[in-house]
């Protein structure tokens, strides 16, 4: 079975936005598992909050350089933890080409501070000057779907490849099956 490591940042503010996002991978393993890919989703609020020898935040860091997808979510602000993760993610990927990196900005009403919307802004500006453009989503059903076709994306690029696993019996369509028979 080929495992995908996919790690979720994001601030407390986009919970619901984190949930639909766990959905939408769970949705994809029904269809995938029976392909030989499982999409592992790792999020902060899975981790142990006991204490860490180090900071919890290490082992955040040390769970994103194990990936091979990392996505980040904003809204309102950037705060300093979840720019850690993506200074972590992008350093891995500038020495290994991997994980993937995702930005996410949702653009939607809200009532941030100026404080909070300097962080985000400059975060942008960060962006910008690495020559990565972002994408802006409105809703969780737009982050689905742009997140889906970018999974399509690596798929056709080979970063994904179905192989069903040997002991499942192929059908005309290509996709595999158990059979159960009685008697």
């Amino acid at each position: 079975m080929q495992r995908k490591k996919i790690f979720l940042a994001s601030s407390s503010e986009l919970k619901d936005d984190r949930d639909q996002f766990e959905i939408l991978i769970s949705r994809k393993n029904k269809d995938w598992v029976a392909k030989g890919v499982y999409l592992e989703l790792v999020k902060w609020e899975d981790f142990l909050d006991a204490m860490s020898q180090t900071r919890l935040q290490d082992e955040y860091n040390k769970a994103i350089a194990e990936c091979d997808i990392f996505v980040m979510l904003f809204w309102t602000k950037v705060g300093k933890y979840t720019e850690e993760e993506f200074e972590h993610a992008f350093k891995q990927f500038k020495a290994s080409n991997r994980p993937f990196i995702f930005t996410y900005f949702k653009d939607a009403p809200h009532t941030a501070s100026r404080d909070d919307q300097t962080s985000l802004w400059a975060f942008q500006d960060k962006l910008k000057a690495l020559g990565h453009f972002q994408t802006v989503y409105k809703n969780t059903e737009g982050l689905q779907l742009h997140f889906t076709q970018q999974l399509d994306k690596l798929m056709a690029n080979g970063f994904i490849e179905f192989k069903p696993d040997k002991g499942d019996a192929a059908a005309p369509s290509g996709d595999t099956y158990n059979a159960k028979l009685s008697g």
